[in-house]
């Protein structure tokens, strides 16, 4: 029978003699402690120092796990700034991937801001400034023709988890250009901190189209292209050389489309969907986690779904994919499309999305009113204004993706309390110094009746002696369950109804543990992963996407045992020199 080609050219993970995982490694010395997948720094014993040619080049002391994660959280707490804070996580995940992610796991609540939302979007802004060592697979438009040979220089072999972005659409930041790999680089750091996926399966990408921002084409010191940004044909020609490639470098892999424009978002993720198992996290999974949020908010109300109007303000990715979440969970309470419909408003630029409006695009079409369709609406302009919206549509809810601060005023906010004595307000934009509202703004302008969850996290609020949650919003709730899930069932593809087996999971979890919030806490992410991960990859069963033969047959006990089992944790595992 031939041997399994290794998961990289530079070692292996096999069994010993009493079949206990172990890492045949093909390199030594310097180039050892350069590999950060192998590199434990001053934790390698003796006798893996003796054998891997390692003396003399790390200090003698044999370092315990504990006491490297003490030494590095320390050295953390000295650094000044967030971004120094999400500089230093970085080094040294480019130094000892192991170490990174046991400190990142003893404090995730601390970190995740750190790695993630908010810092991550000032590491994108100075990504080109501040690069120092590689990290991920970059492809531009001067050697497209050749990605394929390109994705052979990548070390690992068998990845299951590819994060890629074409930078137009970073979180509120708009067009970043290379800068984007940095997001890439960070989502993942969570499917493995959170999602169980080993640092070794996985890939961030970054598609240099080039950038529309004349500034970065001018700066020499920006790493990536230096032209503005493909379009119509070519930029499908490029995606499409783009996953072909990867179908054929890594036939296992599950493909997350992440921060591209609105309009390209929906039209990437609909051409792609069934040619390559993937999905898109600003609109699927935001969607997800606004719909398990919007579930626990109704049940802090003691009503349903179903009894609320929706106004969701931003018609890009994230808004009509919460927009299309929350009409898939009005009609799973079982209402119909028409009457569905009825419950949500979307509003943009130009106020409510309504037909003839200049720049409709496909995706807001399903949510476009006409004035027929508003009998008894009273508005000045040609369409209401989210003021206007917010009094006629007797809004409920009100959910922001703009990236537009302030632009929840008082006025509005207290106009809610004509229909609800507890409005739901969910400020969702991130970075945190774009949030529609601030959140004790919130709860002093509806004198503590507001439920809110924010992009960004922020304190719980102090008003009139009482303590005020407020939920985080953020879509680690959702994709890093969602991604193990689909990797551990190896599916051909992601439904829609894995992904509401994500919101409903979350939410159930939420309930049931912490009944008066919204969202769990950050620190019980790894628990809600692997809860996630189950029903996905059942409902992948369900759904018959599934090509992992051996869990098909599974009862749900078992499937969470096997999740479990297969979940990467940050350990070290002996090192042995290959033979041969």
């Amino acid at each position: 029978m031939p041997r399994t080609p290794p998961v990289s050219r530079y070692y292996d993970v096999c069994r010993d003699e009493r079949g206990q995982r172990v890492i045949d490694v093909q390199v030594s010395g310097l180039a050892l402690l350069q590999n950060p997948l192998l590199n434990k720094t001053t934790a390698f014993t003796r006798k893996e120092r003796r054998e891997l040619g390692l003396e003399g080049l790390i200090p003698p002391h044999v370092s315990t796990f504990d006491e490297q994660k003490e030494r590095t959280y320390l050295r953390y707490l000295k650094c000044g700034s967030d971004l120094e804070k999400h500089e230093y996580l970085r080094a040294l995940q480019d130094r000892n991937e192991v170490l990174f992610y046991g400190v990142l796991e003893d404090h995730l609540e601390e970190m995740l801001p750190i790695i993630y939302t908010p810092t991550v979007g000032e590491a994108v802004k100075t990504y080109s400034s501040n690069y120092r060592y590689p990290r991920g697979f970059a492809v531009s438009t001067e050697d497209i023709g050749r990605v394929e040979e390109m994705l052979e220089n990548v070390s690992v072999n068998d990845v299951r988890m590819i994060v890629a972005t074409d930078s137009s659409a970073i979180l509120g930041l708009g067009d970043q250009g290379f800068g984007g790999m940095a997001i890439s680089i960070g989502k993942l750091s969570l499917y493995t901190a959170a999602g169980g996926v080993g640092p070794d399966k996985t890939l961030p990408v970054e598609l240099d189209v080039g950038t529309n921002r004349q500034d970065l084409i001018d700066d020499p010191l920006y790493l990536g292209v230096h032209h503005r940004r493909l379009s119509g044909a070519e930029y499908d020609e490029f995606l499409d050389t783009f996953v072909e490639a990867v179908a054929h470098r890594y036939p296992k892999a599950i493909l997350q489309w992440e921060d591209f424009s609105r309009g390209t978002a929906f039209r990437v993720l609909e051409r792609y969907r069934r040619v390559i198992p993937s999905f898109n996290d600003d609109i699927q999974g935001t969607g997800a986690m606004a719909l398990a949020g919007l579930w626990c908010a109704c049940g802090m109300k003691g009503e349903r779904l179903t009894d609320q109007v929706f106004v969701v303000v931003g018609a890009g990715a994230a808004g009509i994919g919460v927009a299309r979440a929350i009409l898939q969970g009005l009609l799973f309470r079982g209402l119909g499309a028409p009457e569905a419909g009825q419950h949500i408003f979307v509003v943009d630029r130009h106020g409510l999305l309504m037909h003839g409006q200049p720049d409709l695009e496909e995706h807001q079409l399903p949510f476009a009113r006409t004035p027929e369709q508003l009998p008894g609406w009273s508005y000045a302009g040609e369409y209401p204004t989210l003021h206007e919206v917010i009094v006629n549509a007797r809004a409920t809810a009100l959910l922001g993706f703009t990236g537009v601060p302030g632009l929840f005023g008082q006025e509005s906010v207290q106009a809610m309390l004509a229909h609800t004595a507890r409005p739901i307000i969910f400020p969702l934009s991130n970075p945190s110094s774009h949030v529609e509202a601030r959140p004790a703004d919130l709860i002093e302008w509806t004198q503590g009746g507001a439920i809110i969850a924010s992009g960004s996290p922020f304190a719980d609020v102090e008003y009139a002696g009482q303590r005020y949650p407020v939920g985080q919003g953020n879509n680690a709730f959702i994709f890093p369950g969602l991604g193990f899930g689909a990797v551990t069932a190896r599916a051909r593809e992601i439904t829609d109804a894995m992904i509401m087996a994500a919101a409903l999971t979350l939410a159930d979890y939420t309930r049931r543990c912490h009944p008066d919030h919204v969202y769990p806490p950050i620190s019980e992410l790894r628990e809600i992963s692997v809860q996630i991960a189950v029903a996905v990859a059942r409902q992948a069963i369900i759904d018959g996407v599934c090509a992992q033969r051996s869990i098909r047959s599974m009862n749900d006990e078992a499937l969470e045992a096997a999740i479990r089992e297969r979940a990467w944790l940050p350990q070290y595992l002996p090192l042995r020199r290959a033979e041969g």
